[in-house]
């Protein structure tokens, strides 16, 4: 039987939407019934749990202010969809470990990875890691645009960051800082100026201080503009690079598997020098879409031709 607290705590993480404490709760009861001898109802709950996590989060409306600052992303990617090192695999598996398992490192005083830095070139997997991050944990992905929170008026640039990270704390999830380096660039810098000085030291204090449920991932195609005080207000870096062989292999099979043989990898290969993740991604569904709209089947030919497209957009 629920205590009255519990009771209460079910009650109020309900009106709150607050999954992680009802389900924490829930589960508590669940664990007392089993020690009961209920072990038919402790199964039940733990059940009911455990399908309602199956579930995509529904996202609930943000209020006006932060309409177009803040995109609400839906994520369907798993950890086995992402082609990149094993190394980086492990260290994202540790970040949503260490969420799943937070009150057991909090319970040894540790806190779990929740401020994370992805950085490396376009389309090496960045964004998506922060999707599956979210999809593994059943929680929902923000992504703040900051091309819409940096304007011209630096004081209105401090107080949209302000309002973003209340929505951090009042409502947990990944939130996804892209394209980071628009206010994390280095305050030393010839041409930068006072108020952005003031913007960046406003974002590093907020970050400091936030002790929010959330998981926050700041991205950036450019590292090195990046000023040296944001790294150690990170609790984890994890550099992005271009695919090797045997990832570029992956992607071609993973996507064109059927069609492309061993000899082709050899002659593709060198084609993709340069071409990142994304591009390659794109490049074979390019050779997909074609062979359905002319009803002819994926050859070396077509998959050779989207891929010089793809090379050749970057060329003037």
């Amino acid at each position: 039987m629920a205590t009255a607290n519990q009771l209460k705590t079910l009650i109020k993480s309900h009106f709150e939407e607050n999954n992680e404490k009802f389900n924490t709760v829930a589960l508590q009861i669940a664990a007392h019934e089993a020690k009961l001898g209920h072990s038919n109802l402790a199964n039940d709950i733990k059940q009911i749990i455990d399908n309602g996590k199956k579930t995509s989060p529904k996202l609930k409306p943000l209020n006006s202010e932060l309409q177009g600052l803040v995109l609400e992303v839906e994520s369907d990617k798993k950890l086995s969809d992402l082609i990149v090192p094993s190394e980086i695999k492990d260290r994202i598996n540790r970040v949503i470990r260490e969420f799943t398992h937070r009150n057991k490192l909090l319970s040894h005083n540790l806190e779990n990875r929740r401020k994370i830095l992805f950085s490396g070139p376009p389309g090496t997997g960045k964004t998506m890691s922060a999707s599956i991050i979210a999809n593994e944990l059943h929680l929902p992905i923000y992504v703040i645009l900051m091309d819409k929170v940096v304007t011209k008026y630096m004081g209105e640039t401090s107080a949209k960051l302000r309002q973003i990270f209340d929505l951090i704390v009042d409502r947990p999830a990944v939130y996804l800082f892209d394209e980071f380096d628009a206010i994390g660039s280095q305050r030393g810098k010839d041409n930068d100026v006072g108020e952005m000085r003031r913007v960046l030291n406003s974002f590093l204090q907020f970050l400091e201080r936030d002790n929010s449920e959330s998981l926050i991932i700041a991205a950036t195609n450019n590292l090195g503009m990046l000023d040296q005080a944001l790294f150690r207000r990170f609790d984890d870096v994890i550099h992005y690079n271009l695919p090797s062989d045997e990832e570029k292999i992956q992607l071609l099979k993973s996507r064109l598997s059927k069609n492309v043989t061993s000899k082709d990898m050899k002659i593709l290969l060198p084609m993709l020098e340069n071409l990142s993740h994304a591009e390659i991604n794109q490049a074979c569904l390019d050779a997909i879409k074609e062979s359905v709209l002319n009803n002819s089947d994926i050859s070396l030919s077509l998959i050779e031709k989207t891929i010089k497209e793809r090379t050749m957009a970057y060329k003037i």
